[in-house]
């Protein structure tokens, strides 16, 4: 750094003796032409404020062609992704545009020799491209942390962007006060004395911000929301994945990919479902519930029985159930030549249990978790037989592929048990009813 600040220094000199010798020059040149020192000077000034221009661009544009080129160069060539994300978010390109203001600030003084007024005015402009300049540099550095640590699994669904935001704000801050103070002469300090005064325009005008703010904080803090979480928000139609969290919004992209923005606070304030517990249990809930006609329960026949023995999935159960009940019936003595009074088994009983080590044996289904085949309360549409379980399965489409089998095979195998599913009828069936052809 220190060979690059000689190098700029030295060129600034050459430039500034340049200038003095051209400007001698023309204001002889134009003093011959009859003009007044003071037209002469305000002519010479305008035409030195135009060169300098064409030279400030003219050196602004070599530097970025020949440095930046270089250094992508380098950059390429190194491990660290840190340097291509200085590239990306402009810091070189910005550290380069010091240099013309370096030269601007040495010049304008010689151009507006005997205009003091516009010399401060030039002057001030050219210190307010500076603290700007600076603040974009530093600004730039740290989104290049935010792009590192982005990388970093640790910190991928981390609200990194909403403390960027914060930062920025910060960075900007300071430079409009520094701005403010070079402008006004008066010291900072007073700036931000009036600043307090003004304190509730200004939480007025950034009440989204502030409570953005607090709200990714807390986000953050009490972990709620990351990056790639399945969150479900009726308020605000928002039912997908999280794609970016930033200070006042986060982008939801919704099943049908469109994307709904709630804001940042919203997460704090009203209530809203996240699938992630879900995701990272590695068991999706399947419940769904088959309806029986009532009317086609029945006891089985010793003939079913035998055929039920030879489904390997209930063929153990029917030997001890069948174990179970002839002890029970035994106990009876001559009770037991009423058939109220005996126990016996039923199909949908049967069937409950086929159910249930079905499920129990499929592959896809998580057996640490919850699995039950339950009877709920009759209803005017049959008995309601819940299939409640959990896939291993949590993505969408193989979740959906697991739930359907299960019930691909249970629809079909029941008329096996005798029993029948309840639909309510259709028109066809009206038709059939009365006769109809």
């Amino acid at each position: 750094m220190t060979v690059v600040a000689k190098f700029v220094i030295y060129k600034i000199n050459i430039i500034m003796e340049l200038q003095s010798g051209v400007y001698n020059f023309l204001f002889e040149k134009i003093s011959s032409l009859g003009f007044t020192d003071k037209v002469t000077h305000s002519i010479n000034s305008v035409i030195l404020l135009l060169a300098l221009g064409l030279v400030l661009y003219v050196v602004d544009y070599l530097l970025r062609r020949v440095i930046r080129i270089f250094v992508i160069r380098l950059a390429r060539k190194s491990k660290t992704r840190f340097d291509d994300y200085l590239i990306h978010n402009n810091v070189l390109r910005n550290i380069i545009h010091f240099i013309p203001l370096l030269i601007a600030q040495q010049a304008l003084p010689q151009i507006f020799v005997g205009f003091p007024n516009w010399t401060n005015v030039t002057l001030k402009i050219t210190d307010i491209l500076v603290v700007l300049t600076f603040g974009l540099i530093v600004n730039g550095i740290f989104k290049s942390f935010r792009d590192v640590l982005k990388d970093n699994k640790a910190f991928a669904d981390k609200p990194l962007d909403s403390y960027a935001q914060v930062i920025s704000i910060l960075i900007f801050s300071v430079c409009t006060i520094i701005i403010f103070s070079d402008i006004t002469g008066k010291s900072p300090v007073n700036f931000l004395l009036s600043l307090g005064a003004a304190s509730a325009i200004l939480m007025l005008i950034f009440k989204d911000t502030i409570l953005g703010f607090i709200a990714s904080i807390q986000v953050s803090v009490n972990d709620m929301v990351r990056v790639g979480d399945w969150v479900a928000m009726p308020k605000y139609d928002a039912d997908g994945y999280v794609l970016t969290i930033n200070l006042t919004t986060v982008k939801v992209q919704n099943w049908d990919k469109t994307i709904t923005t709630v804001p940042t606070y919203a997460f704090i304030n009203d209530s809203f479902k996240n699938w992630r517990g879900m995701t990272e249990s590695g068991g999706r809930q399947i419940r769904r519930t088959i309806y029986f006609k009532m009317s086609s329960f029945r006891f089985l026949t010793n003939d079913e029985l035998e055929k039920f023995k030879k489904y390997r999935l209930i063929r153990q159960y029917i030997y001890d159930k069948e174990n179970e009940i002839a002890q029970h019936n035994a106990n009876l003595q001559d009770e037991g030549m009423i058939a109220v009074n005996t126990r016996r088994m039923t199909n949908i009983g049967v069937f409950r249990m086929y159910a249930e080590n079905y499920i129990k044996e499929n592959k896809n289904i998580n057996t640490n978790m919850l699995t039950v085949v339950r009877q709920l309360s009759p209803t005017p549409k049959g008995l309601p037989l819940e299939i409640y379980c959990f896939s291993n399965k949590t993505q969408f489409i193989d979740y959906e592929k697991v739930a359907a089998d299960i019930f691909d095979h249970l629809l079909t195998v029941a008329p096996e048990f005798g029993l029948e599913i309840f639909e309510e009828p259709s028109g066809g069936d009206f038709k059939q009813f009365i006769g109809i052809n």
